[in-house]
């Protein structure tokens, strides 16, 4: 499956291969990603690509500063004579969130409540999102004005952060020649949604041995000890990395996890959940440094 993704994606999207792979990853474990990148290097572009690649229904919400938490999860309107739900764009398999800062707090609470719940409540009746649904928000890293930035506990609601950086030269020119075939989109449906339940239920068929269990957790509770982090890895970190790795083990026709794969799955997962301390961040420190530190202390099993 991931072979036909990975072919039927190309006509459009000019690498980024190992971040879609990524995106399918966190879908197939249950999932939400949030893309951060400058504008202009096809975030939208590829989460409408895997969504109609992967044969799933895709809705696209513009985050803007007057958005209402109704806006996003639905109301009740009055029709024939009686109140009846009006289900708002939450109700799909992805939902694209474009510029999901621009929204004011109460917004984007409503939306990663139903991120972790997979429900939405209104006036006293539950309704239940689609099994698959998979929330792909986007975020510009250079942004501040006219932004709500997410607090520690609502990003750590998504499982894994991909960041989707510029082209190369030859991917530049790549993109180029494919302008036309980029502006007509003609990408073709390779998988649908029982093939990717099917996928999503194997994914706790996949053994993770006591060890890497281990491993994974001594990553996480050495990111808290690192003197320049202020907050570190939380027990939800833990879980990503070890449901990310099933996926991504998964994916390339394995039933087991590696370290190879809890040590790939640490970036996207460890990325956004590590806040530095203020000296850290003046004296130019990155998550992705602290990351690597960690990985070469911890020896794998």
């Amino acid at each position: 499956m991931i072979d036909r993704v990975r072919e039927e994606v190309s006509k459009v999207i000019v690498g980024k291969t190992r971040e879609i792979e990524t995106i399918v990853a966190v879908l197939l474990a249950g999932g939400h990603v949030l893309l951060e990148g400058v504008p202009g290097v096809a975030k939208t572009l590829i989460a409408k690509t895997v969504a109609q690649v992967l044969g799933l229904d895709f809705k696209r919400v513009q985050f803007v500063p007057d958005l209402l938490p109704s806006d996003i999860t639905g109301t009740m309107v009055w029709r024939e004579g009686r109140f009846v739900f009006e289900k708002g764009p939450v109700f799909t398999e992805i939902l694209l969130v474009d510029e999901v800062n621009r929204a004011p707090p109460k917004t984007q609470a409503a939306l990663l409540q139903a991120m972790q719940e997979r429900e939405v409540t209104v006036w006293g009746t539950t309704y239940k999102l689609p099994e698959l649904f998979t929330v792909i928000a986007t975020m510009n890293p250079v942004e501040f004005e006219g932004v709500y930035p997410l607090s520690e506990a609502q990003v750590d609601r998504f499982m894994a952060k991909v960041e989707i950086g510029y082209p190369s030269l030859e991917e530049m020119v790549e993109i180029i020649d494919k302008l036309h075939d980029i502006e007509e989109f003609n990408v073709k449906n390779v998988t649908n949604r029982e093939e990717l339940l099917r996928l999503k239920s194997e994914i706790w068929n996949v053994h993770v041995d006591r060890n890497i269990k281990v491993y994974a957790s001594l990553i996480a509770m050495e990111t808290r000890k690192d003197p320049r982090v202020l907050l570190g890895a939380s027990p939800r970190g833990v879980i990503g990395m070890i449901q990310l790795a099933r996926a991504k083990a998964l994916l390339e026709g394995r039933d087991y996890i590696t370290p190879d794969d809890i040590k790939e799955a640490a970036y996207p997962v460890l990325l956004h959940r590590i806040v530095l301390k203020p000296e850290a961040k003046l004296s130019g420190i990155t998550a992705r440094e602290i990351i690597d530190n960690v990985l070469e202390k911890i020896e794998p099993p």
